[in-house]
C-alpha cells in the first residue's frame, strides 16, 4: 500500500458564507497552517474588496498565498498550483495536516487534481485582450459560441479571463477548447477531506449585505481609487471593483453602488455553488453550525490517524 502523506482539509463554499473564520478554527485545532485558494485574495492592495483575512486573523493562524502578489502580476490556476503544491506537500510532511480555504473552484482543482494541458499563445492572448478593451466581452463571447459552443455553454460568461483563455486555446491549438478538457487527475500522495459551508439564499444575501456595508465603512472607496490605474489587470476584473470603477466613470450612480455590488456578489456566489455542487465528495454543513463541523472533524477517522497503517 502506498503511504499517504497526511491529510488536506478543504473549506469551500460561496463568498461571504464564513470560510475564513471556520478555516482558522480548524487550523488551530489541527495545529497547522492555512493555504489560501481565493484568486482575489492573492493580491496586495485588495484586502478590503477581496475580504482577505485581517492582520488579526492572520496572527492567530499563519496564512500562505494571501497578499503575496502585486495586482500587476497575473496568476493562472496552473501557476498557482505549480507554486502551492510543493508548499502544501512540505507542510504535510511537517504537520501531517493542512487546511486549504477558498472559493476559487478552478484553482482548487488545479492544486489538488491538476489541470488538462491546454495550448497557450502569448501573441493571441494579447490580441484578444486588446479586442476586449476596445469592443467589450460581447464579440468575444459570440466568437467563442461559434468556435466552441460546448465551452460557450459551460464557461462563466461574465468572466473575461475565462472567455479569453478559452478562445486563446481554441485559436492556438486549432481545435475547440472543450476538446482539451479530459477531466484527468494527477496522482496525489495525501488524502483530501472536503468541508462545504452553505446557507439558504436569504441568509446568504443578509451576510453579503452586512459584509458589503462593513467594507464600505472600512475604506473600500479609497482602496478602489488607488487601484484605478490598474483597472484593466485581470486581478481587478472582479465583483466589487468593476462596480467601483463604473461609479468613478459616472456610469453607475453612487446611490446604487452598494445594491449593485450586492447583486453581483450574490450572482457570483450562485456560480460558485454551481461548481461546488458538482463535487460529490463534499460534506456539506450549515454555515451557522460551526461547532457541528468541528465535532465532525474531531470524530473523522483522518483526524488523528492520517496514515492508513496507523488506523
Amino acid at each position: 500500500m502506498t503511504e499517504r502523506k497526511g491529510v488536506v482539509w478543504v473549506v469551500l463554499g460561496p463568498t461571504g458564507v464564513g470560510k475564513t473564520a471556520l478555516g482558522i478554527e480548524l487550523a488551530q485545532r489541527l495545529e497547522t497552517e492555512i493555504l489560501g485558494c481565493d484568486a482575489r485574495q492573492f493580491y496586495r492592495g485588495m484586502e478590503i474588496g477581496s475580504a482577505a483575512p485581517t492582520a488579526g486573523e492572520q496572527s492567530r493562524v499563519r496564512h500562505h498565498f494571501v497578499g503575496h502578489l502585486e495586482v500587476t502580476q497575473d496568476c493562472s490556476a496552473g501557476e498557482y498550483a505549480a507554486a502551492a503544491r510543493p508548499f502544501l506537500e512540505a507542510l504535510l510532511a511537517a504537520r501531517q495536516h493542512a487546511v486549504v480555504v477558498g472559493g476559487s473552484g478552478l484553482y482548487l482543482k488545479a492544486l489538488l487534481d491538476g489541470l488538462d494541458q491546454v495550448p497557450k499563445d502569448a501573441v493571441v492572448r494579447a490580441e484578444l485582450n486588446a479586442r476586449f478593451g476596445a469592443e467589450g466581452l460581447g464579440p468575444l463571447l459570440a466568437q467563442l459560441d461559434t468556435m466552441d459552443p460546448v465551452a460557450g455553454a459551460r464557461i462563466d460568461r461574465a468572466n473575461p479571463h475565462r472567455v479569453i483563455r478559452a478562445l486563446e486555446a481554441s485559436l492556438a491549438g486549432g481545435r475547440p477548447y472543450s476538446t482539451y478538457l479530459t477531466g484527468a487527475t494527477s496522482v496525489r500522495a495525501f488524502d483530501v477531506v472536503y468541508i462545504g459551508l452553505q446557507a439558504d439564499a436569504s441568509r446568504l444575501a443578509q451576510r453579503i449585505h452586512q459584509r458589503t456595508t462593513a467594507m464600505l465603512a472600512a475604506g473600500w472607496e479609497a482602496e478602489a481609487q488607488a487601484l484605478l490605474p490598474h483597472r484593466d489587470r485581470n486581478a481587478l476584473r472582479t465583483v466589487g471593483y468593476r462596480e467601483w470603477f463604473a461609479c468613478f466613470d459616472g456610469v453607475l450612480g453612487e446611490a446604487d453602488l452598494a445594491s449593485e455590488i450586492e447583486l453581483r456578489t450574490r450572482q457570483y456566489a450562485k456560480r460558485q455553488m454551481t461548481w461546488f455542487r458538482k463535487m460529490p465528495e463534499v460534506e456539506w454543513f450549515d454555515a451557522a453550525e460551526t461547532q457541528a463541523v468541528l465535532d465532525w472533524v474531531e470524530m473523522h477517522p483522518k483526524r488523528n490517524n492520517p496514515r492508513p497503517e496507523a488506523v
